[in-house]
């Protein structure tokens, strides 16, 4: 079974919460996901200002 990735550095904006965690090479690797009912986005980014403006750009349709 999978371990469960660690969050650290999380941030809100909006709906959207960004996260940083190591992937299985033990890089950083940056999330943003949408927390809305529904919506259903997440997407992973090497680099947190890539994260960052997702997360400022996303239109949710939920």
């Amino acid at each position: 079974m999978a371990r469960p990735k660690r969050f650290r550095d999380v941030i809100r904006t909006g709906p959207v919460q960004v996260g940083t965690h190591n992937d299985v090479r033990g890089r950083d690797k940056h999330t943003a996901a949408c927390t809305a009912p529904g919506c259903g986005f997440s997407a992973d980014y090497p680099d947190r200002s890539a994260a960052e403006l997702a997360a400022r750009t996303h239109r949710c349709n939920a």
